[in-house]
Parts: structure tokens; C-alpha cells; sequence
């Protein structure tokens, strides 16, 4: 939940209130992302595709200090975790370089000054976009691709003080719940959902945005 994870009332938080990441420096879309737990949605979506796993065995937890990146828990109950500083040019430069990993000047985690390692459980009433991408797995067809184009465009509006915070979610909700996104994945009909799904984004903010 980004800077939002203590605070209660997300009626009228300002764009300028969710770009102040407490940990990460990262650009506009996606730090919006990161208060609405979005992104972490968008995780769980990649891990269900990208690993032979389902959607059960794929938990998420609320980790304020943004040490542990990621965890793997093997039959035996033993975990591995994933462990570094907050600087987004570590995982950029291993995209680049992957598989390899090379040096760099930057920043290293140091275990001595870390004072604590905690976890929660999301508040998934709280934070619905994070609900909405565990539905789109469980339906599957083109719905993640719709909620992707559905966020992009409620994120832009965001920004650009067309709704508020809320609305974000809102408007997700209503592009991926009252619309069908069935069919083979095919690049055409992901570029159809994608396009159905941006067109009813914008209607819906037409419709419910913010009045000036």
C-alpha cells in the first residue's frame, strides 16, 4: 500500500500523497501502483503464468520495510528468500544482464544495521485492486490483459486529477465485473480486450469522474 498502509481514510488523498513512496524512488504509474497494491497484482498474475503453479499456493504479505523482495517455500517447509536494498537499477541492470549478474557501485544491504523484519496480511477491502487480480487468474481468458488496459487509463485520469484515489479501484472493478473478456489468447483478441477494456475505462470516468 505504498505510503497507505497505516492510513484509514483514502477519500481524499491527493496525487502528490501517492507519489511519496516511503522506500522506493520509481516513476508515476507505477508508484500509484504500488499505493493501491495493484502491482502486486500484476505479480501474482506473472507468477501463475510464469511458474506450474496455482493460484492457492501464491500468498502475498505486506513487508513495510521492503527488504525481502520475494520467497519459495519447498516441501520440506525450508524457505529462500530474495533480500536487497530498495534501488530499482538492481533488478533493471539484471533484466539487462540476465542470466548473468555483474558488478556495481551501488548501494549493499548491511544485516547489521537492519533493526526489524515484519509481515501483515494485505487488507484486501482495503486495498479491492489487489481482490480484483486474484479474480482475473480464477476467470482466466483475457480478463488480466483488461484489467492492465482498464488501470492504465484510471491511473493516467488519477494523475491527471480526473477521479480521485478511490475511483481508481472503482473503475477497474467495473471494466473487469460487468464486461465478458472470453476467448483464446491470441495477440488479436488481447489487443481487442485491451481496446474494449480501455474504451469502457473511459466511459466509466465520463461518467462517475470528478466534477470540475
Amino acid at each position: 500500500g505504498g505510503p497507505f498502509r497505516e492510513r484509514e481514510d483514502l477519500d481524499n488523498l491527493t496525487v502528490e500523497d501517492a507519489l511519496n513512496h516511503p522506500n522506493w524512488k520509481m516513476g508515476h504509474k507505477i508508484s500509484i501502483d504500488s499505493a493501491t497494491l495493484i502491482n502486486k497484482g500484476f505479480e501474482l498474475i506473472e507468477a501463475y503464468w510464469l511458474f506450474p503453479i496455482k493460484l492457492p499456493q501464491i500468498q502475498v504479505v505486506v513487508h513495510p520495510q521492503s527488504i525481502i523482495h520475494s520467497m519459495v517455500e519447498f516441501v520440506d517447509g525450508s524457505i529462500i528468500a530474495h533480500l536487497g536494498v530498495t534501488d530499482m537499477r538492481i533488478p533493471i541492470q539484471y533484466a539487462l544482464s540476465y542470466p548473468e549478474r555483474i558488478k556495481n557501485t551501488l548501494p549493499r544491504l548491511k544485516f547489521s544495521e537492519l533493526k526489524k523484519l515484519t509481515f501483515h496480511e494485505p487488507d484486501y477491502k482495503k486495498f479491492r485492486n489487489l481482490e480484483l487480480a486474484m479474480n482475473v487468474i480464477e476467470k482466466k481468458g483475457l480478463y488480466p490483459a483488461a484489467l492492465n488496459a482498464s488501470n492504465e487509463i484510471a491511473v493516467a485520469n488519477f494523475i491527471n486529477k480526473k477521479i480521485n484515489f478511490k475511483q481508481i479501484t472503482e473503475c477497474n472493478a467495473c471494466v473487469v465485473e460487468n464486461l465478458s473478456f472470453k476467448g483464446a489468447l491470441s495477440l488479436d483478441n488481447i489487443l481487442k480486450a485491451d481496446n474494449i477494456a480501455r474504451e469502457e475505462a473511459l466511459k466509466w470516468i465520463s461518467q462517475f469522474g470528478l466534477r470540475k
